[in-house]
C-alpha cells in the first residue's frame, strides 16, 4: 500500500494504524529516517517534527533518567529530607511519608492509618477474616503473603537467616533479631510498674499481667486461669491423665519438664547412695 512492508515500520517507530491521516505523515517521515544512526541520536530524532517537539519539552532538569544501561533505571528520585534515591516517583511519595508523619490510608472498620494502600488491604483482613494465601502442603491459610512464605520454611526445613556469632539459623528475619539480644544483652522493653527489662515483647506482655492480675487463659474443665498459654495447657494434662515427660531412670512420668528436672535430681542422688 505505502510501497514497503508496513511490520517495518512498526518495528522502528511505528504503531501509527489506528489514525489514517497521522500514519500517512508517518510514513513519509519513516523515509527520512536515517538508520546507519539508529544507536545514537539519528536523523528521526531531529527531521521528525512530532520526535522533535517532545525532545524540546525535554528540560535539562527532568527528571527522566538520560543515560541508562539496557535493562535498568537510574534512581532520579531523591529525598530532599534523607538523601535516599529511588526509581519511581511513587517510591519517593511513600518513603517521604515516613518523614511526615502522613498516614493518608484509614481503616473504616477502627480508624487506623497507614502510609501505603497496600498495608491498609492487609490490615483490613484482620476484621473480614480474609486468608487468599493457602500453603499447598497442609492447607492452612494466611492473611499475608509473607506469613505464608514463613510457614512454608516448617515443612522445607529452610533456616536462611543465620547469627554471625554463633551460626544458629531462623526462619525468620525477626526471630533472628531477637536471638542476637542474648548476645548483646540488648532488653529494649521495660516495664513501667517496676522497671524490669526483657529482651522480647511477648515476656513483658505476660510480665505486665503480674501487676494487672490479667489471666486471660482459662481451664475448660475447672475454669482456673493462668497469666500464660503454656501454663495452661500444662495444667490441662492433669485432666487428661497426659504425662508427656517420663525419667530415663525410673520411669516415671510427669506432666511437667520442671518436675521432671526436679525429680531427676532427687533419683540420680538415691542411685549413688
Amino acid at each position: 500500500m505505502f510501497g514497503f512492508p508496513t511490520a517495518t515500520l512498526l518495528d522502528c517507530h511505528g504503531r501509527y494504524t489506528q489514525n489514517v491521516a497521522f500514519f500517512n505523515v508517518m510514513t513519509e517521515a519513516h523515509h527520512k529516517y536515517d538508520h546507519s544512526e539508529a544507536t545514537g541520536s539519528s536523523s528521526w530524532d531531529t527531521q521528525n517534527p512530532f520526535r522533535r517537539e517532545k525532545l524540546e519539552q525535554k528540560s535539562p532538569d527532568s527528571k527522566m533518567p538520560q543515560e541508562d544501561s539496557p535493562g535498568t533505571r537510574q534512581k532520579v528520585y531523591e529525598c530532599q529530607e534523607c538523601g535516599k534515591s529511588f526509581r519511581q516517583k511513587g517510591s519517593l511519595t511513600l518513603h517521604e511519608r515516613i518523614h511526615t508523619g502522613q498516614k493518608p490510608f484509614e481503616c473504616t472498620h477502627c480508624g487506623k492509618s497507614f502510609r501505603a494502600k497496600g498495608n491498609l488491604v492487609t490490615h483490613q483482613r484482620i476484621h473480614t477474616g480474609e486468608k487468599p494465601y493457602q500453603c499447598k502442603e497442609c492447607g492452612k491459610s494466611f492473611s499475608q503473603r509473607g506469613s505464608l512464605a514463613v510457614h512454608e520454611r516448617l515443612h522445607t526445613g529452610q533456616k536462611p537467616y543465620e547469627c554471625g556469632i554463633c551460626h544458629r539459623s531462623f526462619r525468620n528475619q525477626s526471630n533472628l533479631a531477637v536471638h542476637r539480644r542474648v548476645h548483646s544483652g540488648e532488653k529494649p522493653y521495660r516495664c513501667d510498674q517496676c522497671g524490669k527489662a526483657f529482651s522480647q515483647k511477648g515476656s513483658l506482655i505476660v510480665h505486665i499481667r503480674v501487676h494487672t492480675g490479667l489471666k486471660p487463659y482459662a481451664c475448660t474443665q475447672c475454669k482456673k486461669s493462668f497469666h500464660t498459654r503454656g501454663n495452661c495447657i500444662l495444667h490441662c494434662k492433669i485432666h487428661t491423665g497426659e504425662t508427656p515427660y517420663p525419667c530415663g531412670q525410673c520411669g516415671k512420668s510427669f506432666t511437667q519438664r520442671g518436675s521432671l528436672a526436679v525429680h531427676q535430681r532427687s533419683c540420680s542422688q538415691r542411685l549413688t547412695l
